[in-house]
């Protein structure tokens, strides 16, 4: 099984992307937990919810499939939780150490932003996108930044997905 991770900070174009490879390479996609869990909290969470959001992005990611592409993963919830509660629980620290993809895409926030009732930095998201970065290079997880169109950005994964002979 080959699993994918559309990673990055908030409107930067991660579901669109994740769903996008998902249709091109007839691939298992996984959906953010978060914003179905938020949704029915009507966007209100504590630092404990973001345990019962990591679980259930996990529960998400356990369908078997030769590929799967998932909309998000435990890195968001780290830097989340940190940057919001300046605290991480030892199931979300757990869960991100032992997280195996095997490729990560960081969606840059060079697209316009999107105003969601769940989303709440508009103007810090390439602090947070540097924040990502620096998540990926300190576990060395093997990620590729992608930038441009809607159009743009699925072909530069399938070519880096081609050229790591991952599909």
């Amino acid at each position: 099984m080959i699993r994918i991770a559309i990673t990055g900070p908030e409107s930067s174009g991660k579901t669109t992307l994740a769903i996008d490879l998902s249709k091109e390479l007839n691939a298992n996609y996984a959906q953010e937990y978060a914003r179905e869990y938020l949704d029915k909290r009507g966007g209100a969470y504590s630092l404990s919810d973001l345990d019962n959001i990591a679980l259930g992005q996990l529960n998400l990611w356990s369908i078997s499939a030769p590929i799967l592409i998932a909309d998000t993963e435990i890195t968001v919830l780290k830097i989340w939780s940190e940057d919001k509660f300046g605290a991480l629980s030892e199931l979300i620290e757990q869960i991100y150490s032992d997280q195996h993809f095997d490729h990560y895409f960081l969606c840059s926030p060079d697209i316009p932003w999107e105003p969601d009732p769940l989303r709440e930095d508009p103007d810090r998201r390439q602090y947070l996108f540097e924040c990502y970065e620096k998540e990926l290079l300190t576990y060395n997880r093997p990620y590729t930044i992608i930038t441009g169109s809607k159009e743009e950005r699925t072909k530069k994964c399938i070519q880096q997905l081609q050229k790591l002979k991952l599909i």
